[in-house]
């Protein structure tokens, strides 16, 4: 996904997690606005009911009056209700010295601690400025009188390994995000925990965490990046510099073209947290609103509730969201035990136009949204037409309805986002797909301006990287059905984001006229006639691993079908012949990916 960095007020959620908006529990700076998280489960795992039975032991839980001495009064507004199992009982007094260790005094001890996770490393533009927010939200929280301790997790910049063997660690690194928020709040008994990610599967990857959790927990996103300015004045921004290569290979560009395009794409390294007002307020109300939600014992699973899903199912239609919505909203369904499918992306896609006039499949950029209302007042206008569910809990304590009703309405006269009376197209831009090439399903990206059918002969690449080749050779022409495969979850490994061909089929001048089918990702920034997604994968011998060259292949937007013209019988056959190519990994952190991750159509989850 294009890299992604705060905005200088009221920072906006990236394109893809924007889509996304209505499941996040995320903090807004005006009003305090944050949109309702997903969440709901019948009953809570082992592991919390265990964590939950020794809290109910500690019946001595200290607190302290204005005098500073320790008292056994429990203050109730705001219980330590996990840290009190490690700084409370004289038989954890070894955990009591480490804690001593760190600075805490003895009235610090009887305070609800926070964890503060922050998804900070320096080699991205999305997440450099993340520890520079951790400092200031863990000066609100202790301010709101609250113990606050930072940490960090692991991130992967799709933006700079796109279109090479890094894009597997991409996908993975959710999980991994997911594990370590889970460990480390688990393991040192934090009453709530404040996440502040950057770019793409962060998101997904700490709202796991928080489910699995399930403790007082709110989001603080890092930021949208604003677009940058060419040398000659034109507007671009990431997608600009991923469709530079094809434009340039296709001789539409020079090389000094396409260096102005690439420097100027992204402009400057990132962003000083304190060089923003606007998000260092947001940073400035965290810890008033987690002491808020420790007080009223609001937890990520009163949040996330189907109806929340459905609201981000409909944020996502409505504003022209990435098909890893799909992936991410059904993995963080299943980690609630709730049943979210690909046919419910379907079914909200047949109710909801797609309205916003964004890049990469329309003509403004997030910066442009965000300056005529930004999401809450996108939400606004949704709510209103009854699209969405206002009743839902969100991380204020109020209801997504009440949270919205002091909010401005769309700028008047605005272009961006389109009345619903007239639509961009009448229904949802993603389509569930299936048919002898997809048996399982195939998700995709049709906003109707590349049309609604597609019918060619077949052009087979066993990689992005022999497809990439192939273009640049001039091989791929008109009318082509490009299948991309082996680049699934366990085939690719970890189902990198094909980015890069579809930007370089887009910056060739053919993206009206090829069509492309993978069974790997598609990144916010792809558009195009693509369908990505294909389950199963090549590797687990899906019919995507039997297709020929040459083999005519149907994609039907109006009938949801996705087919190639041969015989049950040729099928059979091809089948029968086919050997499982070997893993491309057997160690490290991918090939456990590879042994536990679940199919496309069940979100990649790897705890299931």
């Amino acid at each position: 996904m294009p890299p992604s960095r705060h905005l200088e007020s009221n920072a906006m959620p990236s394109r893809r997690i924007i889509a996304n908006a209505n499941l996040i529990p995320w903090f807004r700076s005006h009003n305090c606005q944050c949109s309702p998280g997903p969440a709901y489960m019948l009953s809570p795992t082992r592991h919390v009911a265990r964590q939950s039975a020794h809290v109910a032991q500690l019946s001595n839980v200290y607190t302290l009056h204005s005098c500073g001495h320790a008292s056994a009064a429990h203050d109730a507004r705001v219980p330590a209700k996990y840290s009190s199992r490690i700084t409370q009982p004289k038989e954890q007094g070894a955990s009591q010295a480490m804690l001593y260790a760190t600075g805490l005094t003895l009235q610090q001890m009887n305070l609800p601690q926070v964890g503060i996770g922050s998804v900070w490393y320096e080699g991205n533009p999305c997440n450099m400025h993340l520890n520079d927010l951790a400092a200031k939200v863990k000066q609100s929280v202790v301010k709101a009188g609250l113990v606050g301790f930072r940490f960090t997790s692991i991130g992967v910049s799709d933006g700079i390994s796109m279109g090479t063997e890094g894009m597997s660690y991409s996908l993975q690194s959710r999980e991994i995000i997911a594990d370590s928020f889970e460990t480390i709040c688990g393991a040192q008994w934090y009453d709530a925990c404040v996440a502040i990610p950057g770019c793409d599967k962060n998101m997904p990857g700490v709202l796991m965490a928080f489910a699995r959790l399930n403790r007082p927990s709110l989001m603080v996103y890092g930021g949208t990046i604003r677009g940058g300015t060419t040398c000659a004045g034109q507007k671009i921004d990431i997608e600009n510099a991923f469709q530079s290569y094809g434009q340039y290979v296709s001789g539409k560009i020079t090389e000094e073209e396409r260096m102005d395009l690439v420097q100027h794409a992204c402009p400057g390294p990132g962003g000083c947290g304190a060089e923003y007002p606007g998000k260092l307020e947001e940073c400035a109300q965290v810890g008033p609103a987690i002491r808020n939600l420790l007080e009223k014992d609001i937890k990520p699973r009163d949040i996330m509730t189907r109806q929340a899903f459905e609201n981000a199912m409909v944020t996502v239609m409505a504003l022209g969201g990435s098909t890893n919505a799909v992936l991410h909203l059904i993995a963080i369904a299943r980690t609630l035990d709730m049943k979210l499918t690909i046919d419910d992306f379907q079914t909200t896609s047949d109710r909801v136009p797609f309205i916003a006039n964004l890049k990469p499949s329309g003509k403004y950029v997030m910066e442009d949204l965000h300056n005529v209302g930004g999401t809450p007042a996108v939400l606004k206008y949704l709510l209103k037409e009854g699209l969405l569910n206002g009743d839902c809990l969100t991380v204020t304590g109020k209801t997504l309805a009440e949270n919205l009703a002091q909010v401005p309405d769309l700028t008047s006269g605005q272009g961006v986002i389109r009345p619903l009376s007239n639509p961009i197209k009448k229904t949802g831009h993603i389509q569930i797909l299936r048919g002898n090439l997809a048996p399982n399903g195939a998700v995709a990206k049709i906003t109707g301006k590349e049309g609604l059918s597609f019918t060619g002969p077949a052009k087979v690449y066993d990689s992005e990287e022999a497809m990439l080749a192939a273009v640049v050779d001039k091989k791929v022409i008109k009318g082509d059905v490009v299948v991309i495969r082996y680049e699934g979850p366990k085939g690719g490994p970890g189902m990198p984001e094909m980015l890069g061909p579809t930007s370089v089929i887009m910056g060739a001048g053919l993206g009206k006229d090829v069509a492309l089918i993978t069974d790997g990702r598609f990144s916010g920034a792809s558009h195009g006639f693509i369908v990505g997604h294909v389950t199963p994968e090549a590797q687990e011998g899906g019919p995507i691993a039997l297709i020929k060259e040459g083999d005519i292949i149907t994609i039907d937007a109006t009938r949801r079908a996705i087919e190639v013209r041969i015989s049950h019988t040729e099928m059979e056959t091809r089948k029968d012949a086919w050997k499982a190519p070997p893993y491309k990994v057997r160690s490290g952190t991918l090939w456990k990916f590879i042994k536990n991750v679940s199919s496309a159509s069940e979100g990649c989850t790897t705890d299931h």
